[in-house]
């Protein structure tokens, strides 16, 4: 059983929160915009192990420590995280190969600022994108995902809302 804390779209903004939500995570996935690469040692300093892909706004620093895309397998699930996925009947280009190719049972994206959680039945994979945690963008709520996967099942799935952005 693994316990497993998203976000997206940090935008270099840290907030204390992320450690109080996702301190009991065994894993926490950033699917970009990632902004400051400290964001990245940050979440380190709350669990050992932090996967993250770059996205559209991360730099030179972020890309040489972030693949565009990254693919594995935790308990029983094969997992599919990149920053510009769409979503299920209007993924961006390539990502359905992407979700084929990897056998994927659960697709993770960012970009888009908005929060989804959808099954794609066409595809048999659970996709999410869990909103921004930054400040920055035109989204009205910050949110962060957490969930557990034991044995090939999802459960436990929590939408936390952090509060309205600050302009």
């Amino acid at each position: 059983m693994k316990r497993i804390g998203i976000l997206s779209d940090t935008h270099s903004c840290w907030d204390d929160r992320f450690a109080t939500h996702f301190k009991d995570c065994d894993e926490i996935w950033h699917a970009g915009d990632i902004g400051d690469i400290s964001v990245i040692a940050r979440l380190e300093s709350v669990c050992p192990v932090v996967r993250a892909v770059s996205g559209n706004i991360d730099n030179g620093i972020v890309r040489r420590r972030c693949h565009e895309v990254e693919a594995f397998t935790v308990e029983g699930v094969n997992v599919l995280m990149t920053h510009i996925s769409g979503y299920p009947g209007r993924y961006a280009p390539g990502t359905r190969r992407l979700i084929i190719e990897h056998k994927a049972g659960l697709m993770v994206g960012g970009h888009s600022h908005i929060l989804k959680v959808m099954w794609d039945k066409e595809l048999n994979c659970l996709h999410i994108n869990p909103g921004a945690a930054g400040h920055h963008g035109w989204q009205k709520e910050r949110t962060l995902i957490r969930l557990t996967i034991n044995d090939g099942q999802f459960s436990d799935l929590e939408v936390i809302e952090l509060g309205k952005i600050k302009i």
